[in-house]
């Protein structure tokens, strides 16, 4: 995968991303806006998968819009980004926007390399997600959770169900002990996704600070 790398080198707080064309278009809005709200310096690695539906998908699934389905390579994706991760030195936080977001999610029941997740409007309409996250619990404190406020309000019977799927997850969350947040943001899927993406990681550092 190619990386690209934002932010200070030797920053103490690293971010990884997975991200495609339309996202490396706004990453310098979006890394502005991290810069803005965050309040200290940080390193931002960006992963661009070749197939965003197989890369970061954690099982197999059938298509829920055009004849495109779903892979199962999120382990092979999460299995690379963690050859970064290695410096224990450092904080990594794990995020990104719609299916990555779903990504980062998944990956931090699948190691303890991460101390948040940024999951900003993930896709957990993912059929079988919120009843996999029933039976485990993260390995990480934090999580931030986001959506749109008109997402759910879609044609599409799968995805029409993220509000629900989203409310759970965030309930299950609270539950388990997680320190998490649900933030709700105005528009659709397909409107903001660099800035509701900053928004995420900036909370998460945020969030550490103040703790």
């Amino acid at each position: 995968m190619e990386i690209r790398e934002y932010g200070r080198q030797d920053a103490d707080t690293v971010l990884i991303q997975p991200v495609d064309e339309h996202d490396l278009e706004g990453m310098d809005r979006e890394v502005a806006r991290i810069r803005e709200e965050a309040g200290e310096d940080f390193r931002l690695l960006t992963f661009r998968v070749q197939s965003w539906n197989h890369d970061l998908s954690p099982w197999q699934a059938p298509a829920v819009w055009g004849e495109e389905g779903f892979g199962d390579g999120a382990a092979d994706t999460l299995r690379e980004i963690l050859k970064v991760c290695t410096d224990r030195s450092k904080t990594y936080y794990i995020g990104g926007y719609s299916l990555a977001g779903l990504f980062a999610l998944w990956a931090v029941y699948q190691t303890d390399a991460f101390a948040g997740a940024a999951a900003a409007s993930p896709s957990v309409w993912f059929p079988g997600f919120t009843d996999w996250m029933k039976e485990r619990r993260p390995e990480c404190g934090t999580v931030y959770l986001s959506l749109g406020d008109r997402e759910e309000r879609t044609r599409n019977p799968v995805m029409a169900t993220v509000g629900d799927h989203i409310r759970a997850a965030y309930a299950l969350l609270q539950e388990q002990g997680v320190d998490c947040t649900l933030e709700w943001n105005r528009g659709n899927h397909f409107r903001d996704n660099d800035i509701r993406t900053a928004k995420a990681f900036a909370w998460l550092i945020r969030h550490r600070i103040s703790s």
